[in-house]
């Protein structure tokens, strides 16, 4: 029987692999957001986040894998900031549902939507991830919202106001929409603060 030499990181092994997949879920998102698809490889992603490809693979053996976690991880992320959202007025709350469509999640989101169009074995896995997030943002957004979908009108407009702020993530996608995202926010605001009351 040999001698076991212990291990000079005394870092426990379980906590270093949670810290290298959560850098590896982190890098493909930032891949995604700001090569594509196409750019996005695995090999790109482990050089991004400081890992070998042979770890990356261990974490994730298929590049779908890596990237529909990598989406679900930032989208969990994302509910939980919205849930941690202190409560506030409509408009603040509308400001922050739109802001969710505006940042690096969206764009990986979209670049996945993309290549789950063209990609029959990644197509059910993304469409059952987005069903998934779709559901959970919307019921947070009630809450958010005080909204009673009990009233006519009330879950449509929810689901609208989400639809809109998909529309306004997609034209930042190009080019920078602030301004005009401001103004469609505050009458957004006031629409649904009258649909809602």
């Amino acid at each position: 029987m040999g001698v076991v030499t212990p291990p000079t990181d005394r870092t426990p092994k379980q906590d270093r692999s949670r810290a290298t997949r959560q850098r590896l879920l982190e890098a493909a998102v930032a891949c995604l957001a700001e090569h594509g698809w196409a750019g996005s490889t695995v090999s790109v992603v482990a050089e991004h986040a400081g890992v070998s490809r042979g770890a990356a693979q261990h974490h994730f053996p298929t590049r779908e894998d890596l990237f529909t976690a990598a989406v679900e991880y930032v989208a969990e992320q994302r509910s939980a900031a919205l849930r941690a959202l202190p409560v506030q007025g409509r408009t603040a709350v509308v400001a922050a549902l739109v802001d969710l469509y505006t940042g690096p999640l969206f764009r990986a989101a979209l670049q996945l939507w993309v290549a789950a169009s063209n990609e029959s074995q990644l197509r059910p896995r993304v469409t059952e991830l987005e069903a998934r997030v779709g559901r959970e943002t919307h019921r947070i957004a009630v809450e958010l919202l005080a909204a009673d979908e009990t009233k006519p009108g009330a879950r449509e407009t929810v689901q609208g106001l989400l639809d809109m702020a998909r529309g306004l993530g997609l034209a930042n996608v190009l080019t920078d929409d602030t301004a005009r995202r401001q103004r469609v926010v505050a009458q957004w605001a006031a629409l649904v603060d009258d649909a809602l009351d």
